[in-house]
């Protein structure tokens, strides 16, 4: 799109009006718009004031940064950006050595970060409009966990929605409470009557790799030390019908712990779970690009185990294609290993964004 003529009416295919630059416009202005595109997906008007360098918008797992351009000599930068159908990601605009949230649109993920939307992505109806400025609620219980087994301090937030019940581990769990309002989710979906009360404890990673590789130390401390900090802490929790909930390397976490604990874990919902993962990978120039399926589709053949006591949902992007042959390897032969499986793909890519609702359905799926 190049200046025109009638700058009053530069963006009126996307529902803008004013000149590009104006007050009019600002005072009116939205971010980011979606219109058809002639290849089935969607054109998306992104918008930026500001004078000073080029701003890029930064996308989460899904393109590379684009660079925006100016109108003319004003304040008012844009770009368009190709979509496919059905996308949610997370975006952020990036201008000199500084990260922005999007201040056109109210849909945050902490503090730098917005979501976008086509028109055709499903609704995430549990989860609020969440601006950059806005500060989320958290838990009133902290536990203060100094872990013998990881070594370190960490503190552990516990939420019982509607009088608690069973408990629902969440890996990773500090994106869940300062970037995407998990507690307020939880209560809507319980209010609405599609999920039991829970009781929620948020777990966050101090090393990611370290602890949610496919090693046991993570999982006797849970065992050992946390849940009975858990128990003590006076809320209600039925550590019996325990759910763990991961994402990425924290859903390659919940596998594990399901062949390896199965005592302690037998329900898992478990998002785009990174079964690319050996022991080398990372030192690898292409973590994705070794055998199909890494460790735990390794064992599993090999193993041959019965988990006919598994409760298991796997979700993926639709749009994170390289992750997609070791996910199916990996949710065939956990099938076939006879466990009950529910198996799933979201609009988008490799993003907490799109992750959202999965939580929710397979929560609740893996109590039902």
């Amino acid at each position: 799109m190049r200046p025109a003529a009638d700058t009053g009416n530069a963006f009126a295919e996307y529902g803008l009006s004013g000149g590009p630059g104006t007050e009019a416009f600002w005072s009116a202005a939205r971010s980011p718009v979606s219109v058809p595109a002639d290849d089935g997906g969607w054109r998306t008007l992104f918008l930026w004031r500001g004078h000073g360098p080029s701003p890029r918008v930064d996308f989460e797992s899904w393109s590379d940064p684009v660079r925006l351009t100016q109108w003319a000599d004003t304040d008012c930068w844009y770009a368009e950006v190709r979509m496919p159908r059905r996308l949610r990601v997370t975006y952020r605009f990036l201008v000199g050595d500084e990260a922005y949230a999007d201040p056109l649109n109210p849909h945050g993920a902490g503090g730098d970060r917005s979501i976008a939307a086509t028109p055709d992505a499903p609704a995430q109806p549990h989860w609020p409009a969440v601006g950059a400025d806005d500060t989320l609620p958290l838990p009133g219980t902290r536990i203060r966990w100094a872990s013998e087994r990881l070594g370190g301090r960490r503190t552990v937030r516990v939420h019982a929605v509607a009088g608690g019940g069973p408990l629902v581990l969440l890996l990773d769990g500090d994106d869940w409470l300062y970037l995407h309002p998990a507690m307020t989710a939880f209560e809507s979906a319980v209010a609405a009557g599609e999920m039991e009360p829970v009781t929620l404890v948020f777990l966050p990673s101090k090393d990611r790799l370290g602890e949610f590789g496919c090693d046991p130390a993570l999982w006797e401390a849970v065992r050992d030390e946390l849940l009975p900090l858990v128990a003590g802490s006076g809320v209600h929790a039925d550590p019996e019908r325990l759910v763990v909930a991961g994402q990425s390397l924290g859903g390659l976490s919940a596998m594990y712990a399901a062949l390896d604990f199965p005592d302690l874990v037998s329900r898992v919902a478990c998002q785009s779970p990174s079964f690319w993962w050996t022991p080398d990978a990372m030192a690898s120039e292409d973590p994705l690009g070794g055998p199909v399926g890494g460790t735990v589709a390794a064992r599993l053949r090999a193993e041959r185990p019965d988990l006919s006591g598994l409760r298991i949902a796997f979700d993926l992007g639709e749009h994170e294609p390289r992750m997609l042959p070791h996910c199916e390897l990996t949710e065939t032969l956990v099938k076939e290993a006879g466990a009950t499986v529910r198996i799933s793909r979201a609009a988008a890519g490799h993003d907490r964004a799109g992750w959202r609702h999965a939580l929710l359905r397979d929560v609740a799926w893996a109590l039902s």
